[in-house]
């Protein structure tokens, strides 16, 4: 899965000459483990990564941003059945429509 330019992280602590490469392949692995569409809790994707959950939530965030609008979509669920709280996500390729009304979006918000 080819992603173009490498993730724009951001914070007061990241420094890209430290962080760059190593979150840049935490949200590779994490991309390329959930492409299969299916749904994951943190913890089935940290058995599948071996990255810690809280790392792996952060890249399900980094999915979230703008910079991923216009390829992925991430959705969030609670898990059916689950009486504590457990969280599921998946993330999907963006489909024509989903990508022709984000642009829809896009340019009324920028006034284009």
């Amino acid at each position: 899965m080819r992603l173009g330019k490498p993730a724009p992280f951001e914070g007061h602590t990241y420094v890209h000459a430290i962080d760059g490469v190593r979150l840049g392949a935490q949200l590779r692995t994490v991309l390329f483990v959930m492409s299969d569409g299916a749904w994951r809790t943190l913890e089935e994707i940290r058995e599948a990564t071996d990255y810690p959950e809280a790392s792996i939530s952060a890249r399900l965030r980094d999915i979230r941003k703008p910079r991923f609008a216009r390829t992925h979509t991430m959705d969030s669920r609670r898990r059916a059945g689950s009486s504590r709280g457990l969280w599921e996500y998946r993330v999907r390729p963006v489909t024509d429509h989903q990508l022709t009304l984000w642009e829809r979006r896009s340019d009324v918000l920028h006034g284009t």
